[in-house]
Formats: C-alpha cells, sequence, structure tokens
C-alpha cells in the first residue's frame, strides 16, 4: 500500500486546513476526528476519508480492523501524521467526516415536551464540547446557538463532546431573538440563568417543553436575549464565587430538569 510520505501531498494540506480554519469546514461541510474512540463512534456514512499509520493499522484489533475494512484508509508516515493532527500525542488513526446538518424542527425530539439549551456566544471550545456531552446524557433533544457561539466541529470541541457531535442535533441561528420567539410559540417555556434570578432554579416546573438559555463565559447573557426569557432563575451559591462556568450551569440546570422528568 502507498504511504504518503509529505505534507505537501494535496489530501495533507486539506486535512491541514480542515483542521485550523472554521471557513474551510464551513465551505466543505467537513471536519477532522482523531483518536480510536473518536473514530470507532463516528457513523461509516459519515466518513469520507481515513489516515493511519502503518504501526497503528499492524496493531488494530477485531473491532478497529473491521472498521478499518469497512472505511478503507490511506497510510501515512509517522513523521506526516504527527504534523497534520491537533493532539500533541496521536494514535495514530484520523479520518475526514460530513459534518452532521440539521434544521430546527429536529431540535424537538418527539416534540411531546422538548428540552432544549440556548447558547450565547459561548467561546471556549472545551466548553461548547463538555455542554454537547453533558446535555446528550442528561436527556436534551437539541441545541440552538448564535453565530457568535465558537465552531462545534473545532477539534478540540469535536474531542471534548466525546462523540455526542455525532448524535446530538444542532443548529446555528442567524437570528437568535426571532428563534427563541418561535420556541415561545411552540408553548415551550424559556429559563435564563442570571445573577437577578427571582427564584431557586429547583423551584420550577420543567416538566412541560423548555429551554435554558446560556450564556457567554465572560459577559453572560446579553440584554436582550435575557428580556425574552420567561422567568429568570438562579443557582445558589456558598462562598465568595459570584458565578459559574457556563459549561457546569448548563449541567446543573439540564440535570435538574431531567430529574424532575424522570420522577414524573
Amino acid at each position: 500500500m502507498e504511504i504518503i510520505t509529505s505534507v505537501s501531498n494535496p489530501r495533507m494540506k486539506r486535512v491541514t486546513a480542515l483542521q485550523i480554519r472554521a471557513n474551510t469546514r464551513r465551505e466543505e461541510h467537513a471536519f477532522i476526528v482523531e483518536g480510536m474512540r473518536l473514530f470507532l463512534d463516528t457513523p461509516d456514512n459519515s466518513i469520507e476519508e481515513v489516515y493511519a499509520t502503518e504501526e497503528f493499522a499492524s496493531r488494530a484489533d477485531v473491532q478497529m480492523a473491521a472498521k478499518l475494512q469497512k472505511t478503507g484508509y490511506t497510510l501515512v508516515s509517522p513523521e506526516v501524521f504527527g504534523k497534520i493532527c491537533d493532539t500533541g500525542n496521536p494514535q495514530g488513526i484520523l479520518a475526514v467526516a460530513k459534518s452532521p446538518e440539521y434544521k430546527t424542527d429536529d431540535l424537538y425530539g418527539n416534540g411531546e415536551a422538548p428540552l432544549l439549551l440556548v447558547l450565547e456566544n459561548i467561546q471556549d471550545p472545551g466548553n461548547l464540547g463538555t455542554i454537547f456531552r453533558t446535555a446528550e446524557a442528561a436527556g436534551v433533544t437539541g441545541i440552538l446557538m448564535s453565530r457568535g457561539t465558537v465552531d462545534v466541529t473545532n477539534p478540540k470541541t469535536v474531542r471534548s463532546t466525546m462523540s455526542s457531535v455525532f448524535r446530538m442535533p444542532y443548529v446555528y441561528s442567524d437570528d437568535l431573538m426571532n428563534d427563541i420567539v418561535s420556541l415561545k410559540e411552540k408553548g415551550i417555556m424559556v429559563y435564563a440563568a442570571h445573577l437577578d434570578g427571582t427564584g431557586d432554579y429547583d423551584s420550577f416546573s420543567y416538566n412541560g417543553g423548555t429551554a435554558f438559555l446560556i450564556g457567554n463565559e465572560g459577559n453572560g447573557l446579553s440584554d436582550e436575549i435575557t428580556a425574552m426569557a420567561d422567568h429568570l432563575l438562579k443557582i445558589p451559591m456558598a462562598g465568595r464565587i459570584e458565578s459559574l462556568n457556563a459549561a457546569m450551569a448548563a449541567g446543573i440546570l439540564v440535570y435538574e430538569a431531567s430529574r424532575q422528568r424522570r420522577h414524573n
């Protein structure tokens, strides 16, 4: 099997561009997945290309070998592989995957009692990835994001999702305020985690359609988006802590909704 030994190879240039440029990922509707776990979790029909080192391919276990045989792969020299990876200690497997594409209606699940997160300008890739991972675990039906939110196909975000990027429906909104109005028209109650909250987060019922607004790590929610909430709620905090990490706040809220729904 031919081995790619130069980063000047057009296919390697494409991988590098997908790693570092959000515009390229958007234009090509593709992104990079690295490592064994992410590769195994990537749906077969989403995989466009697979690259592996000879050492990795030779020691693949039964599950990995079956996946590689199904998808096909191209060998890359260790030197080149190290240069096209985003991780510091690459495992020897990397794939180009098609970006999932969803419509707003996909965010509502079965439509009976949607549970959504609405994110405004989340900036940290790790935060966003953790939110996706936690949202899937808590039974969130979909995530709506402002255009100012970091790219979910950012390599660090993809790794932080622990493969939830392939299973959690998400949509980037061109008009977040208008989309929140649409949620409310569907009977979905909108709550904002806010320092001016008038009730503790666990004093509300989330058994019906629910959406939680989560704001930017540094500035919180904008006044315009905050004003669209049906209720402002607060998460009680002891000590001198004034606010929580956005991913942590989102996790507390969606797990409270999950707890209530399990008991009802």
